[in-house]
């Protein structure tokens, strides 16, 4: 067998290397110094007010949505082709996930279902920039105007990226941006929120950790008991080693955005001839952070169906995946709300036909070649 070719290989040097040395040997190593610098290199990044690190996207999501006074009664519009945390984050405040269906060319959320979902109750809409390919936010905005109703932006596969110039982070009430370990931008574990809204920074800064009025970095400026406790917080602050790489691979970004672009630009054009194979639509006026290269199968033109061709490709070395199965279809969205397949036709459709290709900075273009080969003969046999 050739030499397998990995889903993801995280683009991790030296730099981050060295600098997570550092700060290990700085002896200071959760929340301090480092966060606040990847904090403020962040912030400056997007062209957001502020940015409060967290240990995770998740953590992010659900301290945008708590800093916003989401709760029970309250009801937030989620796209059901998304991963389970955009959705399961609204149940942890006792609020109810409304989920609607996609667009088939880009598995964006489909804003006549939002408006047809849009009620009395509703608080807030969750746009999620599926595979790095940012939503039309100012379009959804149109929708909500005159509306009570925020946008919280789901940007976990969305660093580094704009629409029409604004990059992603400085738009919306608040945005949140993983960087899980096959991110665009990697801490191992971690996440970041952005707002121009001061209070929603705040907040999230006191719920990041316990409540409390002062992270450990400033808790000992005044003595060891010169904290208060004002909510009962949550665990969610990041460490300065994992800080530390987030610092590298930010100063890194457009560079790895631009490696990963190569390649997908690359896949495009390999995969234009191959019946029955069809990647996402491209759409103008953003830039696209190509967290993922997705693909739909058709089974009829292709001659096998989705999970045949991954099967293909995985007895060939390749790795493959799935994002999603959309959320309506899991044991508990199905039990709590019964959701059919018939509510949501376009997102059911793709959740049988989607397939994530490899995809990484450091992929060579005779990789891609191998990936399309294989895909050429898998819908040829």
């Amino acid at each position: 067998m050739s030499e397998i070719i990995p889903f993801h290989v995280a683009a991790i040097g030296e730099m981050e290397v060295e600098r997570a040395t550092s700060s290990l040997k700085s002896g200071w190593l959760t929340t301090g110094p480092e966060c606040i610098a990847f904090e403020e290199q962040f912030a400056a990044a997007v062209g957001a007010a502020y940015a409060v690190s967290m240990n995770s996207c998740t953590a992010a999501l659900h301290l945008a949505l708590e800093a916003l006074g989401v709760g029970p009664g309250d009801e937030v519009i989620v796209p059901t082709m998304t991963f389970t945390a955009s959705a399961a984050v609204v149940r942890h405040l006792g609020a109810e996930p409304v989920l609607v269906d996609v667009c088939e060319e880009t598995l964006h959320l489909d804003f006549d279902s939002v408006e047809r979902a849009i009620n009395q109750r509703t608080r807030v809409v969750m746009p999620v920039h599926y595979g790095g390919q940012p939503v039309d936010v100012d379009q959804l905005d149109d929708i909500l105007f005159g509306r009570d109703v925020a946008i919280v932006e789901d940007a976990a596969h969305c660093f580094p990226s704009d629409l029409r110039g604004r990059p992603i982070g400085s738009i919306s009430r608040a945005t949140c941006f993983s960087f899980y370990a096959n991110k665009t931008i990697t801490t191992g574990e971690g996440g970041m929120l952005t707002t121009n809204d001061e209070a929603i920074a705040e907040r999230a800064r006191v719920m990041r950790l316990h409540g409390m009025s002062k992270d450990a970095w400033r808790r000992f400026e005044g003595g060891p008991s010169n904290y208060d406790v004002s909510q009962p917080g949550f665990k969610y602050n990041m460490t300065d080693v994992a800080a530390a790489v987030g610092i590298v691979q930010l100063q890194r970004a457009e560079e790895l955005r631009e490696q990963r672009e190569a390649v997908a630009l690359y896949y495009s054009e390999r995969l234009g001839n191959i019946g029955g194979i069809k990647p996402l639509q491209m759409l103008s006026e953003r830039t696209h952070a190509w967290h993922l290269f997705v693909i739909s199968v058709d089974p009829d033109v292709a001659g096998k169906d989705r999970d045949g061709i991954i099967n293909h490709l995985r007895q060939r070395g390749i790795g493959a995946s799935i994002h999603y199965q959309p959320l309506h279809r899991h044991t508990y969205y199905q039990n709590r709300y019964g959701f059919r397949d018939t509510d949501f036709p376009t997102a059911s459709s793709a959740g049988d036909r989607i397939i994530s290709l490899p995809l990484f900075p450091s992929m060579t273009l005779s990789q891609v070649d191998r990936v399309v080969r294989a895909l050429e003969i898998a819908t040829t046999q």
